[in-house]
Protein backbone atom coordinates (compact mmCIF):
# COMPACT_ATOMS: atom_id res chain seq x y z
CA UNK A 1 0.00 0.00 0.00
CA UNK A 2 1.48 3.25 -0.87
CA UNK A 3 1.87 5.42 1.64
CA UNK A 4 2.18 9.53 1.88
CA UNK A 5 5.88 10.90 2.64
CA UNK A 6 4.16 12.66 5.97
CA UNK A 7 2.72 9.36 7.07
CA UNK A 8 4.40 6.59 8.78
CA UNK A 9 2.33 3.44 9.96
CA UNK A 10 3.52 1.22 12.83
CA UNK A 11 1.82 -2.58 14.36
CA UNK A 12 1.56 -3.07 17.30
CA UNK A 13 0.33 -5.97 19.78
CA UNK A 14 1.47 -4.59 23.37
CA UNK A 15 1.74 -1.62 24.84
CA UNK A 16 2.36 1.77 23.09
CA UNK A 17 1.53 6.05 23.32
CA UNK A 18 0.57 7.74 20.09
CA UNK A 19 0.84 11.12 19.60
CA UNK A 20 -2.71 12.66 19.47
CA UNK A 21 -2.00 14.33 22.96
CA UNK A 22 -1.03 17.34 25.09
CA UNK A 23 -2.69 20.44 25.39
CA UNK A 24 -5.19 21.52 22.89
CA UNK A 25 -7.18 24.96 23.12
CA UNK A 26 -10.92 24.71 24.38
CA UNK A 27 -13.37 25.13 21.56
CA UNK A 28 -16.36 26.91 23.70
CA UNK A 29 -18.35 25.78 26.53
CA UNK A 30 -15.23 24.14 27.55
CA UNK A 31 -15.88 21.87 30.91
CA UNK A 32 -12.81 22.81 33.42
CA UNK A 33 -14.18 21.16 36.36
CA UNK A 34 -11.05 19.26 36.29
CA UNK A 35 -8.57 22.06 36.77
CA UNK A 36 -10.64 23.33 39.33
CA UNK A 37 -11.12 20.79 41.37
CA UNK A 38 -7.24 20.15 41.07
CA UNK A 39 -7.13 23.77 43.28
CA UNK A 40 -9.57 23.64 45.40
CA UNK A 41 -8.52 22.31 48.65
CA UNK A 42 -10.60 19.08 49.68
CA UNK A 43 -11.98 20.04 52.98
CA UNK A 44 -13.39 22.84 50.98
CA UNK A 45 -14.66 20.71 47.97
CA UNK A 46 -16.09 18.17 50.50
CA UNK A 47 -17.82 21.04 53.10
CA UNK A 48 -19.41 22.86 50.04
CA UNK A 49 -20.55 20.53 47.56
CA UNK A 50 -22.09 21.99 44.21
CA UNK A 51 -23.61 20.70 41.72
CA UNK A 52 -20.64 21.04 39.58
CA UNK A 53 -19.18 19.01 41.92
CA UNK A 54 -21.77 16.32 41.96
CA UNK A 55 -21.69 15.65 38.12
CA UNK A 56 -17.76 15.61 38.21
CA UNK A 57 -17.80 12.75 40.85
CA UNK A 58 -20.92 11.15 39.47
CA UNK A 59 -18.84 10.97 36.03
CA UNK A 60 -15.98 9.81 37.91
CA UNK A 61 -17.69 6.83 39.38
CA UNK A 62 -19.26 6.31 36.19
CA UNK A 63 -15.74 5.64 33.74
CA UNK A 64 -14.42 3.42 37.14
CA UNK A 65 -17.50 1.44 36.51
CA UNK A 66 -17.30 1.06 33.16
CA UNK A 67 -13.71 0.74 32.97
CA UNK A 68 -14.32 -2.62 34.71
CA UNK A 69 -16.96 -3.81 32.40
CA UNK A 70 -19.87 -3.03 35.07
CA UNK A 71 -22.57 -1.42 33.02
CA UNK A 72 -24.22 1.64 34.26
CA UNK A 73 -27.76 1.61 36.40
CA UNK A 74 -30.65 2.70 34.39
CA UNK A 75 -31.02 5.60 36.49
CA UNK A 76 -27.58 6.71 35.88
CA UNK A 77 -27.68 5.97 31.53
CA UNK A 78 -30.86 8.37 31.81
CA UNK A 79 -28.98 11.28 33.81
CA UNK A 80 -25.68 10.79 31.53
CA UNK A 81 -27.85 11.07 28.81
CA UNK A 82 -29.51 14.13 29.73
CA UNK A 83 -26.04 15.68 30.83
CA UNK A 84 -24.61 14.52 27.34
CA UNK A 85 -27.35 16.08 25.13
CA UNK A 86 -26.85 19.37 26.80
CA UNK A 87 -23.05 18.95 25.94
CA UNK A 88 -23.80 18.03 21.90
CA UNK A 89 -26.31 21.01 21.62
CA UNK A 90 -22.98 23.44 21.97
CA UNK A 91 -21.42 21.78 19.07
CA UNK A 92 -21.70 22.16 15.47
CA UNK A 93 -22.55 19.60 12.16
CA UNK A 94 -19.21 20.37 11.50
CA UNK A 95 -17.44 20.26 14.52
CA UNK A 96 -14.02 21.76 14.50
CA UNK A 97 -11.63 19.92 16.22
CA UNK A 98 -7.73 20.92 17.25
CA UNK A 99 -5.00 18.97 16.73
CA UNK A 100 -3.29 16.83 18.11
CA UNK A 101 -5.91 14.34 17.58
CA UNK A 102 -6.46 10.40 17.66
CA UNK A 103 -9.15 9.44 15.01
CA UNK A 104 -11.14 6.18 15.13
CA UNK A 105 -13.05 4.47 13.01
CA UNK A 106 -16.24 1.31 13.44
CA UNK A 107 -15.96 -0.11 17.22
CA UNK A 108 -19.41 -1.59 16.94
CA UNK A 109 -20.53 -2.71 20.51
CA UNK A 110 -16.17 -4.58 20.88
CA UNK A 111 -15.65 -3.40 24.03
CA UNK A 112 -12.52 -5.38 25.14
CA UNK A 113 -11.14 -4.08 21.86
CA UNK A 114 -12.27 -0.29 22.98
CA UNK A 115 -9.83 -0.74 25.96
CA UNK A 116 -7.03 -2.22 23.91
CA UNK A 117 -7.68 0.57 21.67
CA UNK A 118 -6.82 3.11 24.44
CA UNK A 119 -4.14 1.19 26.30
CA UNK A 120 -2.28 1.60 22.77
CA UNK A 121 -3.22 4.99 21.15
CA UNK A 122 -3.16 6.51 25.24
CA UNK A 123 -6.01 7.32 27.48
CA UNK A 124 -8.07 10.23 27.37
CA UNK A 125 -7.93 13.24 28.25
CA UNK A 126 -3.76 12.79 27.98
CA UNK A 127 -5.04 12.25 24.72
CA UNK A 128 -7.48 13.40 22.41
CA UNK A 129 -10.09 11.41 20.37
CA UNK A 130 -12.28 11.84 17.42
CA UNK A 131 -14.89 8.69 17.09
CA UNK A 132 -16.33 8.31 13.79
CA UNK A 133 -19.69 6.77 14.80
CA UNK A 134 -20.70 2.97 15.27
CA UNK A 135 -20.03 2.54 18.72
CA UNK A 136 -23.32 -0.33 18.73
CA UNK A 137 -24.38 -3.60 17.26
CA UNK A 138 -22.83 -6.54 16.37
CA UNK A 139 -20.30 -7.15 19.20
CA UNK A 140 -21.55 -8.48 22.54
CA UNK A 141 -20.96 -4.78 24.50
CA UNK A 142 -22.71 -2.39 23.15
CA UNK A 143 -24.26 -0.96 26.18
CA UNK A 144 -20.83 -0.87 27.88
CA UNK A 145 -19.23 0.58 24.79
CA UNK A 146 -21.36 3.11 24.07
CA UNK A 147 -21.88 4.48 27.81
CA UNK A 148 -18.27 4.83 28.31
CA UNK A 149 -17.55 6.88 24.75
CA UNK A 150 -20.31 9.17 25.96
CA UNK A 151 -19.68 9.43 29.92
CA UNK A 152 -16.01 10.19 28.13
CA UNK A 153 -17.30 13.06 25.45
CA UNK A 154 -19.65 14.53 28.86
CA UNK A 155 -16.52 14.55 31.18
CA UNK A 156 -14.08 15.77 28.43
CA UNK A 157 -16.01 17.87 26.40
CA UNK A 158 -13.04 19.38 24.60
CA UNK A 159 -10.95 16.67 24.11
CA UNK A 160 -13.12 13.79 23.27
CA UNK A 161 -15.52 14.05 20.18
CA UNK A 162 -17.98 11.51 18.82
CA UNK A 163 -19.84 11.44 15.18
CA UNK A 164 -23.25 9.64 14.21
CA UNK A 165 -22.56 6.86 12.32
CA UNK A 166 -25.36 4.81 10.72
CA UNK A 167 -25.78 2.35 13.50
CA UNK A 168 -26.62 4.69 15.73
CA UNK A 169 -30.20 5.22 14.51
CA UNK A 170 -33.62 3.45 15.97
CA UNK A 171 -34.40 1.56 12.67
CA UNK A 172 -30.64 -0.26 12.41
CA UNK A 173 -30.34 -1.27 16.24
CA UNK A 174 -33.74 -3.05 16.03
CA UNK A 175 -32.28 -5.43 13.52
CA UNK A 176 -28.57 -5.61 14.58
CA UNK A 177 -28.74 -6.24 18.25
CA UNK A 178 -28.30 -3.14 20.16
CA UNK A 179 -32.24 -3.11 20.98
CA UNK A 180 -31.70 -7.01 22.10
CA UNK A 181 -28.69 -6.25 24.00
CA UNK A 182 -30.63 -3.13 26.27
CA UNK A 183 -33.59 -5.79 26.94
CA UNK A 184 -31.57 -8.07 27.96
CA UNK A 185 -28.97 -6.52 30.35
CA UNK A 186 -31.37 -4.06 31.55
CA UNK A 187 -35.44 -6.08 31.22
CA UNK A 188 -36.71 -3.67 29.24
CA UNK A 189 -35.94 -1.79 26.14
CA UNK A 190 -35.67 2.33 28.41
CA UNK A 191 -32.00 1.80 28.12
CA UNK A 192 -32.19 1.45 24.57
CA UNK A 193 -34.32 4.49 24.11
CA UNK A 194 -32.55 6.89 25.83
CA UNK A 195 -29.56 6.48 23.56
CA UNK A 196 -31.18 6.41 20.31
CA UNK A 197 -32.82 9.33 21.47
CA UNK A 198 -29.81 11.19 22.32
CA UNK A 199 -28.34 9.44 18.75
CA UNK A 200 -30.46 12.21 17.43
CA UNK A 201 -28.03 15.16 18.93
CA UNK A 202 -24.32 13.31 17.74
CA UNK A 203 -22.81 15.75 15.16
CA UNK A 204 -22.23 14.61 11.64
CA UNK A 205 -19.19 15.47 10.57
CA UNK A 206 -15.92 16.90 12.13
CA UNK A 207 -13.21 19.25 10.51
CA UNK A 208 -9.58 18.85 12.28
CA UNK A 209 -7.68 21.97 11.91
CA UNK A 210 -9.68 23.53 8.84
CA UNK A 211 -8.07 20.45 6.99
CA UNK A 212 -9.48 17.17 7.42
CA UNK A 213 -13.00 16.44 6.89
CA UNK A 214 -14.37 13.46 8.66
CA UNK A 215 -17.58 11.13 8.82
CA UNK A 216 -18.83 8.15 9.28
CA UNK A 217 -20.03 7.51 5.40
CA UNK A 218 -19.05 9.76 2.90
CA UNK A 219 -20.26 12.27 0.54
CA UNK A 220 -23.85 13.30 -1.14
CA UNK A 221 -24.31 14.32 -4.54
CA UNK A 222 -26.63 17.05 -2.47
CA UNK A 223 -23.56 18.54 -0.65
CA UNK A 224 -20.63 20.57 -2.27
CA UNK A 225 -19.26 22.64 0.29
CA UNK A 226 -19.13 22.40 4.26
CA UNK A 227 -21.50 25.15 4.56
CA UNK A 228 -24.33 22.92 3.41
CA UNK A 229 -23.59 20.77 6.21
CA UNK A 230 -24.08 23.30 8.41
CA UNK A 231 -27.51 24.28 7.72
CA UNK A 232 -28.80 20.68 7.55
CA UNK A 233 -31.21 19.57 10.70
CA UNK A 234 -29.47 16.63 12.37
CA UNK A 235 -31.85 16.35 15.40
CA UNK A 236 -33.37 13.45 13.81
CA UNK A 237 -33.91 10.09 12.89
CA UNK A 238 -31.41 8.92 9.99
CA UNK A 239 -33.50 9.45 6.44
CA UNK A 240 -33.58 6.49 4.17
CA UNK A 241 -32.41 8.66 1.61
CA UNK A 242 -30.96 12.61 1.41
CA UNK A 243 -27.52 14.54 2.24
CA UNK A 244 -27.90 13.24 5.88
CA UNK A 245 -28.71 9.68 4.92
CA UNK A 246 -25.39 10.09 2.19
CA UNK A 247 -22.84 11.45 4.88
CA UNK A 248 -23.67 8.21 7.02
CA UNK A 249 -24.01 5.54 4.19
CA UNK A 250 -22.12 6.51 1.27
CA UNK A 251 -18.72 4.68 0.06
CA UNK A 252 -16.01 5.32 -2.11
CA UNK A 253 -15.80 3.67 -5.10
CA UNK A 254 -12.85 3.04 -7.62
CA UNK A 255 -15.36 3.91 -10.79
CA UNK A 256 -15.72 8.04 -11.23
CA UNK A 257 -18.91 9.66 -10.47
CA UNK A 258 -21.51 9.06 -8.74
CA UNK A 259 -23.05 5.38 -8.68
CA UNK A 260 -25.95 3.59 -6.92
CA UNK A 261 -24.73 1.73 -3.45
CA UNK A 262 -25.59 -1.71 -3.03
CA UNK A 263 -26.13 -1.28 0.32
CA UNK A 264 -29.52 0.29 -0.58
CA UNK A 265 -28.79 3.72 0.81
CA UNK A 266 -26.24 6.46 -0.37
CA UNK A 267 -24.36 6.26 -2.91
CA UNK A 268 -20.52 5.38 -4.26
CA UNK A 269 -18.62 8.08 -5.49
CA UNK A 270 -15.42 8.43 -7.11
CA UNK A 271 -11.91 9.63 -7.16
CA UNK A 272 -13.45 12.97 -9.43
CA UNK A 273 -15.90 13.61 -6.80
CA UNK A 274 -13.18 13.66 -3.78
CA UNK A 275 -10.93 16.00 -5.15
CA UNK A 276 -13.25 18.30 -5.96
CA UNK A 277 -15.03 18.15 -2.92
CA UNK A 278 -11.36 18.27 -1.07
CA UNK A 279 -10.39 21.41 -3.44
CA UNK A 280 -13.64 23.47 -3.29
CA UNK A 281 -13.58 23.19 0.35
CA UNK A 282 -9.93 24.02 1.06
CA UNK A 283 -9.15 19.98 3.07
CA UNK A 284 -6.27 17.89 2.16
CA UNK A 285 -8.13 14.92 3.09
CA UNK A 286 -11.58 13.04 3.87
CA UNK A 287 -10.92 10.80 6.66
CA UNK A 288 -14.33 8.03 6.86
CA UNK A 289 -15.09 4.66 8.50
CA UNK A 290 -17.88 2.47 7.54
CA UNK A 291 -16.07 -0.15 5.46
CA UNK A 292 -14.35 -2.99 6.96
CA UNK A 293 -10.56 -3.14 5.84
CA UNK A 294 -8.30 -5.97 6.56
CA UNK A 295 -5.62 -4.00 7.86
CA UNK A 296 -7.30 -1.64 9.56
CA UNK A 297 -7.00 1.37 7.38
CA UNK A 298 -6.61 1.75 3.84
CA UNK A 299 -5.85 4.87 1.05
CA UNK A 300 -8.07 5.49 -1.43
CA UNK A 301 -8.79 8.10 -4.32
CA UNK A 302 -5.01 8.75 -5.20
CA UNK A 303 -4.82 9.82 -0.86
CA UNK A 304 -8.03 11.76 -1.12
CA UNK A 305 -9.52 9.79 1.03
CA UNK A 306 -8.36 7.03 3.83
CA UNK A 307 -10.86 4.71 5.26
CA UNK A 308 -10.32 3.57 9.32
CA UNK A 309 -11.79 0.89 11.00
CA UNK A 310 -10.99 0.17 14.75
CA UNK A 311 -12.95 -3.25 15.41
CA UNK A 312 -10.14 -5.92 15.12
CA UNK A 313 -11.41 -9.53 14.23
CA UNK A 314 -14.85 -7.81 13.36
CA UNK A 315 -17.80 -9.57 14.28
CA UNK A 316 -15.36 -11.75 16.43
CA UNK A 317 -15.01 -14.01 12.58
CA UNK A 318 -13.54 -11.61 10.11
CA UNK A 319 -9.75 -11.79 10.86
CA UNK A 320 -8.41 -8.41 10.44
CA UNK A 321 -6.74 -6.01 12.40
CA UNK A 322 -7.83 -2.69 13.33
CA UNK A 323 -6.52 1.06 13.44
CA UNK A 324 -6.47 4.37 14.55
CA UNK A 325 -4.84 7.40 12.78
CA UNK A 326 -2.99 9.57 15.22
CA UNK A 327 -2.73 13.49 13.68
CA UNK A 328 0.25 15.61 14.97
CA UNK A 329 0.38 19.64 15.44
CA UNK A 330 1.79 19.32 12.19
CA UNK A 331 -1.22 17.23 10.38
CA UNK A 332 1.20 14.25 9.90
CA UNK A 333 -0.21 11.24 10.14
CA UNK A 334 0.89 8.22 12.01
CA UNK A 335 -1.58 5.11 12.12
CA UNK A 336 -1.19 1.83 14.91
CA UNK A 337 -2.74 -1.20 13.98
CA UNK A 338 -3.83 -3.29 16.59
CA UNK A 339 -4.50 -6.86 16.84
CA UNK A 340 -8.23 -8.17 19.06
CA UNK A 341 -7.65 -8.26 23.14
CA UNK A 342 -8.72 -11.04 25.01
CA UNK A 343 -11.63 -11.44 26.38
CA UNK A 344 -13.73 -13.47 28.38
CA UNK A 345 -16.52 -15.89 27.26
CA UNK A 346 -19.52 -14.46 25.32
CA UNK A 347 -22.92 -14.64 26.18
CA UNK A 348 -24.86 -17.05 24.17
CA UNK A 349 -27.43 -15.09 21.80
CA UNK A 350 -30.59 -16.61 20.99
CA UNK A 351 -30.58 -14.75 17.66
CA UNK A 352 -28.66 -14.92 14.36
CA UNK A 353 -27.59 -11.17 13.79
CA UNK A 354 -27.73 -10.67 10.05
CA UNK A 355 -25.07 -10.79 7.81
CA UNK A 356 -25.63 -7.35 6.27
CA UNK A 357 -23.00 -5.62 4.10
CA UNK A 358 -19.90 -6.06 6.10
Amino acid sequence: MEIEPDVTSTSISSGGSGNGRGSSPSLGGGNNTGTLHSTIPASVRLSTPSSAEKSYNDLEAWLSKLSMGTPLAESEVKILCDMARETLLNESNVQPVPAPVTVCGDIHGQWHDLMELFRIGGSAPDTNYLFMGDYVDRGYYSVETVTMLVCLKVRYPDRVFILRGNHESRQITQVYGFYDECVRKYGSANVWKLFTDLFDYFPLTAVVEHSIFCLHGGLSPSIDTLDHVRQLDRVQEVPHEGPMCDLLWSDPDDRSGWGISPRGAGFTFGVDISQQFNERNGLSLVARAHQLVMDGYNWSHEQAVVTIFSAPNYCYRCGNQAAIMEVDESLNKTFLQFDPAPRRGEPHLGRKTPEYFL
